[in-house]
């Protein structure tokens, strides 16, 4: 049976990339070409194209090249891989779903002249209602820090701060609908990203720090919401990946 190649140039057109970053995965170890011809020209077939699948689904949800090899090594199974993006864009089509019915809602009362509820147009942050909490648990200097930080921050940075939190937050849910359990490199992919997603405010995100920010989930009742989106069980789905990371990769 012939083998169906296609050339790297090829590839580039037809993934919306270039045959630059295809390059720089070649280099990093994530997508080594399936043949480099005497032309020197680098050809790729098709479980080469499933892999690069699997590469732009991972970038799209935000991870970094590091935690998507991990990903890619610790789930070798093609279909199975598959199964799990497509729980992942299922997530990702719900949650644009909701921001539709959240515009149409604004417009609609906007035409109508009626009042509009900030609650139905955003999350209703307001951080400093935090204030004491913060103080009491990680000291004033935390809340003093954190407090700069989102000040600091235009109103579409902070906007776009909340929604990746959503975004996290339904990851995990995907992750566990897709049979992932908390040690999975799925999982971890996805507690790296509420890591990343913490380190900006300033805090010191120790072992014990992370650990008990995770505890929260499960204690804290303003948490439960995790459960109401994603299954009763996805809080302490989240506080167990949040240990585990935390234990492998945090120092005290």
């Amino acid at each position: 049976m012939v083998r169906t190649e296609w050339s790297i140039q090829d590839i580039a057109r037809s993934a919306g990339t270039t045959s630059r970053t295809l390059r720089h995965y070649d280099a990093v170890g994530l997508l080594p070409p399936t043949r480099i011809g005497s032309n020197g020209y680098r050809y790729y077939d098709e479980d080469s194209l499933v892999r690069l699948q699997r590469i732009l689904l991972l970038r799209e949800l935000g991870l970094g090249l590091p935690a998507i090899a991990e990903v890619l090594d610790g789930q070798r199974d093609g279909v199975a891989a598959l199964e799990t993006h497509l729980a992942l864009l299922e997530r990702e089509r719900q949650r644009i779903g909701r921001q539709i019915e959240s515009v149409r809602t604004t417009l609609q009362k906007l035409k109508g002249g009626e009042q509009l509820m900030a609650e139905e147009m955003f999350d209703g942050f307001d951080h400093t209602q935090f204030e004491e909490e913060v103080t009491q648990r990680w000291g004033a200097d935390a809340y003093r820090k954190g407090d700069q930080w989102w000040r600091s921050l235009s109103e579409d940075e902070k906007k776009a701060h909340q929604q990746e939190q959503v975004d996290i937050g339904f990851a995990f849910g995907a992750a566990r609908d897709a049979g992932h359990d908390a040690r999975s490199a799925e999982t971890q992919a996805v507690t790296a990203r509420l890591h990343e997603w913490l380190k900006p405010t300033g805090m010191e995100i120790s072992k014990g720090y992370f650990a008990g920010l995770g505890q929260m989930y499960v204690d804290d009742p303003r948490y439960g919401s995790y459960d109401e989106k994603h299954g009763p069980g996805t809080a302490e789905y989240i506080r167990d990946a949040m240990k585990i990371y935390a234990e492998r990769n945090l120092t005290d």
